[in-house]
This record gives structure tokens, C-alpha cells and sequence, in this order.
């Protein structure tokens, strides 16, 4: 078990963060810039053969290394032999738990309302998480999934805190049919009136950014005996720039600096979207490209313009009515006549190129997400915790399969 990080000693914890550190500010001009935006960043002239060759990968190496960094950091390290270390920089241990995670997932039966895929994670955090042993709080709990897949491992009584009475009514009535131990208040968990009920363990799975950030200082001002977390959607945060919750990490000189376009890239993964929506993303991203390069020509400036969030009937349109839309929110006047064959295939080819430049940038996804996850652990080591850090199932899963095991240290 690591011990806690005291003066003039470090951690295996800490002394894990500081080689993300060094590592990601080694490479940071790799990925930094936004191909989606940025689509000629400055890298490709500094390493040529790096470039000519990603940018010459077919088709098939794209769709296959999409879903595999391991495999792709081990090609590109040829030309960027640093990559070579990405395997032993990400490594983690599997915290899944000794009993079958089939064997603690809430039967179908009685998972109401509840996708297969979240009832597969809940039933996997819960095998990992068990056993819970009291009392436990789920934090940002919606219906009560996982609280009631928790009750049914022996976890009792099971409190739920959530915001949205609407769910808060729908979970308490799948309890009371079901039978289960489990009681949902409506609660803003980011007011600072919460009160964390006195010896509850806590748990929050896939909790957003600023919910799980306030889940560990709640938890750990209540001195939880336990404390169980896989955190998620780090971007959902009131802060530009992100706030180390660690004295170790914030107290650090030079550290790296996390910013909204990191917390993105951190989480930036589609392994468990459907082929059908990733044709459909894929699609609509072109469309983005053509219209950017379009909007450049005709207003002479050389800058990604963003556009917000398209409506879903433009899905069954075409690049045209896609392009006068989006002319139409960003106040842009368009000719009379535009070649829209010609921008359509302008933004295909930029989204070819651009994919091929996210591939290189993806590899720096897992590593960002460690380096904010240690910064929590360091955190808790610091509130007087033991802290496991590992995954609690497979990628194919949820890519967010990172999950904290904070033990209360006895004094």
C-alpha cells in the first residue's frame, strides 16, 4: 500500500505524477495544438518523417488504431522514440474484485430505465467496490442504479443524493417496488448547507468534474471511513484553468499547466459509440472543415471560426443547408453563388488530415487523465487515506474505467 506523502518523502503516488509531468511538458507541442481548428500545426515541420508519415496512413490503419493507442504509440515511437515509454507510463492494476462482475450487475429484470451498458458498469464498479460494509452515500446518484445494485451486494442502508426531483421520485419508487435499503433525497450537492451524513462511506460513479471535486473535500472534511470513485467529464468545471486539489501538486514549481483543451483531450474517446453515430460524427465533422475553410476564403482570415451545436434535423440535410445555418448563427453573408462540391470536398480532405493528426494526440489522452486522477489520490493520501489507484473494467466498456479506493488510516 503507498504511504502518505509527508516532508523529504514521496510517495510511489507522487513520484508517478512527476513523470507525467515531465513527460507531458516534453511533448506538449504535440499535443497542445487542435488539429480541428489548428489543422497545420507547428510539429510537422519540426519532425518531417514523423508527419510523412502519419499523414500518409491509409484508411484501415486509421480505423484500427482509432481504438488502440497502445498499438499505435508503439508504431509512431519509430519516429519519436519517447512513445516507446507509453506502456509503462500508463500501466495500472486491475482492482476488480475477487467475485464475477456478472455476479453483483442488477438483473435485467429489475433494471428499469437503466441502459445495458450502465447496468454493466454498475455491476463492475460494485464487484471492485465490494464489500461495503455500512452504510454508504452515493453521490450525483440519479435513479438509485447503482445504490440499488450496491444494496443487492449486502451495502445497507444505501442514502442517495440527487438534484432532480423528477429522479429522485422515479428512484425511490423502483426501491420501495423492489424492496431494496434505499432512500434518495433531493439534494444540490454543491451547496454549501450539504450536510455528509456521520459514517457513511461514499461512492460516485462517473460523477462530472466540479461534482466529484466537491465529493472528495466533502468526503474527506466528513473523515469518510471509505471512499470510492471513478471520476468523469473533468471539463465540466467553473475553472479556466484547472486548480490542483493536492498540496504536493499545487505547490509545485513549472508544473504543467491544465487547461480547458487538456480537460477535453483527457476525455476525448468515442471506443463505445456505435459504428452508425461515429459515420454520423464523422460526417458532420467534414461538414464543420468545409464550411471553416469556406468562411476563411471569404472573409480573408486565416482563424477557425466555432460554431455551436448543430440542431439533429441538419443530420438528414445536406452540406449546403448545414453551411446556411451555420453562416446564419455566425451572421456571415454568403454569395450568391458558392461551389458546394468544391468546399464539401475541401472539408472531406481537411477531416482526412485532421484525423490522422488526432491519432498523435490521442496517445496524450490517458496520460492527461492520470495526472489529474494522482492529483485526487495525492489529495487523499494528504486527508490521512490509503489510496489504490487502478481499473475497475475493461476499456471496451467505459473508457472512464479509473477507479480510486480511499481507505480511512486509523490513528
Amino acid at each position: 500500500m503507498p504511504s502518505p506523502v509527508t516532508e523529504g518523502h514521496e510517495s510511489d503516488l507522487a513520484h508517478r505524477w512527476q513523470q507525467l509531468d515531465g513527460w507531458l511538458k516534453q511533448h506538449e507541442t504535440l499535443w497542445r495544438p487542435v488539429p480541428f481548428s489548428q489543422p497545420n500545426p507547428e510539429w510537422l515541420t519540426e519532425a518531417p518523417e514523423l508527419a510523412e508519415w502519419l499523414l500518409g496512413l491509409p484508411e484501415e490503419d486509421c480505423e484500427y488504431w482509432q481504438d488502440r493507442p497502445a498499438t499505435f504509440a508503439t508504431q509512431a515511437s519509430r519516429y519519436l522514440p519517447e512513445l516507446a515509454s507509453w506502456p509503462e507510463l500508463v500501466q495500472l492494476p486491475s482492482l476488480a474484485g475477487e467475485q464475477p462482475a456478472d455476479q453483483t450487475t442488477l438483473p435485467e429484470i429489475r433494471a428499469v430505465d437503466m441502459p445495458g451498458r450502465k447496468r454493466l458498469q454498475a455491476g463492475a464498479f460494485t464487484a471492485a467496490a465490494s464489500p461495503l460494509n455500512g452504510p454508504v452515500l452515493d453521490w450525483c446518484c440519479g435513479k438509485g442504479h447503482l445504490a440499488r445494485t450496491l444494496a443487492g451486494q449486502g451495502a445497507t442502508p444505501v442514502t442517495g443524493f440527487e438534484w432532480d426531483p423528477a429522479l429522485v421520485a422515479d428512484g425511490n419508487r423502483l426501491a420501495d417496488h423492489y424492496r431494496d435499503p434505499v432512500t434518495i433525497r433531493q439534494q444540490d450537492v454543491m451547496a454549501s448547507d450539504l450536510h455528509w451524513p456521520d459514517g457513511y462511506q461514499g461512492v460516485a460513479l462517473h460523477a462530472c468534474g466540479d461534482l466529484h471535486r466537491q465529493w472528495l473535500v466533502r468526503g474527506t472534511e466528513a473523515g469518510a471511513p471509505r471512499l470510492v470513485l471513478s471520476p468523469c467529464c473533468y471539463q465540466r468545471t467553473r475553472a479556466s484553468v484547472h486548480q490542483p486539489l493536492s498540496r504536493f501538486v499545487g505547490h509545485r514549481e513549472n508544473r504543467l499547466v491544465i487547461d480547458t483543451g487538456a480537460l477535453k483531450l483527457a476525455v476525448q474517446e468515442t471506443v463505445t459509440a456505435p459504428a452508425r453515430e461515429r459515420r454520423q460524427s464523422a460526417k458532420i465533422r467534414a461538414w464543420r472543415l468545409g464550411f471553416d475553410a469556406l468562411q476563411r476564403e471569404l472573409g480573408g482570415v486565416d482563424e477557425y471560426l466555432p460554431v455551436p451545436s448543430h440542431p439533429g434535423w441538419l443530420n438528414r440535410e445536406d452540406f449546403e443547408a448545414f453551411c446556411r445555418w451555420a453562416a446564419d448563427k455566425k451572421g456571415l453573408a454568403l454569395p450568391a453563388s458558392v461551389d458546394w462540391a468544391h468546399w464539401l470536398a475541401e472539408g472531406e480532405r481537411l477531416w482526412q488530415q485532421v484525423r490522422r493528426l488526432e491519432l498523435l494526440r490521442h496517445v496524450f489522452r490517458r496520460p492527461l487523465e492520470l495526472w489529474l486522477v494522482l492529483d485526487y489520490a495525492l489529495f487523499l493520501e494528504e486527508q490521512g487515506y490509503t489510496v489504490r489507484l487502478g481499473t475497475f473494467c475493461e476499456r471496451a466498456l467505459t473508457p472512464r474505467n479509473l477507479l480510486l479506493d480511499a481507505v480511512k488510516r486509523k490513528r
